[in-house]
């Protein structure tokens, strides 16, 4: 038994699966699309709100070191996904490279938890995006009906009208074609750069010098806590971070790293690549580096702009723009963040749509979704299942707690990647690698341990969700998944009699 959950699926049969006609999709993706969509999934909210409040917070103007040391370890894992994404130009990503290299279970287990963080990530981001919404509206004196504005502060019934609307308009968009939705993409992503650049040049005129002294604030201990609350580091080993100082900047960059969360969505755009060999580095890396650099402008302008101590923690950009007397510019921002989340949406949304797309496709989930459209070419079957299922979940839900286990589930991709690099290295080292990530197995061990560092300052009430999840997941596997596994019908089947699919799959 234990042999069957670790069987692997080699890279030759991955790639061959998907040359199958009903089962392939459309390569229709360049460089510029891959690289437009990983800009398009990091740049949120987080550019304008995150960059203020952990300059508040945790580091002072040295908040722009804390974005370079998350870009580095982004950077660590961004090397594994090159050359994974290069390798295997499959759908899936983390669950493909896995499933490569580590196993069937292991497989199932990273796509369980791919598919719950996308589509929990989508969900989380429309709901952002109403609000935007409705305070551009707001500010123009329409008012939506207080049981169509969502559950928070609800009484009674309560229906985020504008966030299902938008899952299920991008739920169209992605079911009509892959070069539609980088077409739509390339340009709200141009729009939102057009913001992010305007604040950054409009801020610079305003930047004085002495809001930058000090640099590195004195540190500040923090107090260690003992509930579900606190990062599992400090109720494993009683360690409490430090905020500002050198030890600050660390702390910060822990908090920093979920604003660039979105690069490895780039990976499961593969198999829909036109040249993934050269294209896929070229998508993942370019996009990773394009918003490094936004991040450190706009940081080391707020914190230019108005001393870190006074900076507000809600709209801190905005706010600094309102204290040197130029509130239009506020506008400017929350209409740069509305449009910036449509497309972190959709592309999440996509990534969401290919792991499941993948998953049906190996027989873990059932084959009726692995059946791409006859002629956009695309999984439209689990794309318009997932996409209802998120825009119920949307309008109905609130999600602000269940945030933080976007993030978990993402570093825990990022650890399954670097390992799996290093396995394949010495299984296939016959492999043609487009692109190889240097210095292996030194870049990806230490991916892992900088990875496993900011998993261990997440709350541990995030850990105890995610291990419930997990479980529920290994459960599914063991009742469905072991025994409708393509692989598994495959070593049943007589010699050289090559299976077909499940009975009943072929509607």
């Amino acid at each position: 038994m234990s042999s069957a959950l670790f069987r692997t699926k080699n890279v030759e049969q991955s790639i061959r699966d998907t040359e199958e006609p009903e089962h392939s999709l459309k390569k229709s993706l360049s460089a510029l699309d891959l690289t437009v969509f990983g800009v398009g999934v990091i740049i949120g909210t987080g550019i304008f709100v995150l960059t203020g409040q952990v300059a508040k917070n945790n580091a002072g103007p040295a908040v722009s070191l804390a974005f370079v040391v998350a870009g580095v370890v982004c950077a660590l894992a961004a090397l594994c996904y090159a050359e994974f994404a290069s390798t295997v130009p499959v759908a899936g990503s983390a669950y493909t490279f896995s499933y490569a290299s580590l196993g069937e279970l292991p497989a199932w287990i990273i796509g369980w938890d791919l598919v719950l963080e996308f589509a929990l990530g989508t969900a989380v981001v429309a709901v952002g995006w109403s609000g935007y919404i409705r305070s551009l509206l707001d500010n123009a004196g329409w008012h939506l009906p207080g049981y169509l504005a969502g559950r928070d502060g609800a009484h009674g019934f309560g229906f985020d009208i504008l966030a299902a609307a938008l899952v299920l308009v991008l739920t169209g968009i992605l079911v009509l074609g892959m070069k539609l939705s980088a077409r739509i993409t390339s340009i709200v992503v141009a729009i939102k750069v057009a913001v992010v650049l305007i604040v950054i040049i409009a801020g610079a005129f305003f930047v004085h010098g002495q809001n930058y002294k000090p640099f590195v604030p004195p540190a500040q201990p923090v107090p260690a806590g003992g509930s579900l609350k606190a990062p599992l580091i400090q109720l494993m080993i009683g360690w409490a971070p430090a905020n500002f100082g050198v030890m600050g900047i660390f702390t910060a960059a822990s908090v920093v790293f979920f604003a660039f969360i979105g690069f490895d969505i780039v990976a499961t755009a593969a198999e829909e690549t036109r040249n993934p060999q050269r294209d896929m580095p070229r998508g993942i890396l370019g996009s990773l580096v394009i918003c490094t650099v936004l991040y450190v402008a706009v940081s080391i302008v707020v914190t230019g702009m108005e001393k870190y101590t006074r900076l507000s923690v809600e709209a801190p950009l905005a706010d600094a723009f309102k204290a040197v007397g130029h509130p239009w510019y506020a506008g400017v921002i929350s209409f740069g963040a509305a449009v910036g989340l449509t497309t972190v949406c959709m592309i999440l949304l996509l990534g969401q749509t290919r792991v499941f797309f993948a998953m049906s496709r190996d027989g873990l989930l059932p084959r009726f979704f692995s059946r791409v459209h006859p002629r956009f070419k695309t999984p439209h079957r689990p794309t318009i299942l997932l996409g209802v299922i998120i825009a119920v979940v949307a309008g109905f839900t609130s999600l602000s707690e269940l945030a933080e286990l976007v993030n978990i589930g993402t570093l825990f991709a990022f650890v399954v990647v670097a390992i799996s690099v290093i396995i394949l290295r010495r299984t296939r080292p016959d492999l043609p690698r487009a692109f190889r990530t240097p210095w292996v197995p030194v870049v990806p061990i230490v991916s892992v341990c900088a990875t496993l560092w900011l998993m261990l300052n997440l709350p541990a009430e995030t850990w105890l969700r995610f291990a419930i999840w997990m479980v529920i997941g290994i459960a599914v596997y063991l009742l469905y998944g072991r025994s409708h596994s393509i692989l598994a019908l495959r070593e049943k089947a007589p010699a050289g009699e090559v299976p077909g699919p499940p009975p009943g799959t072929r509607s």
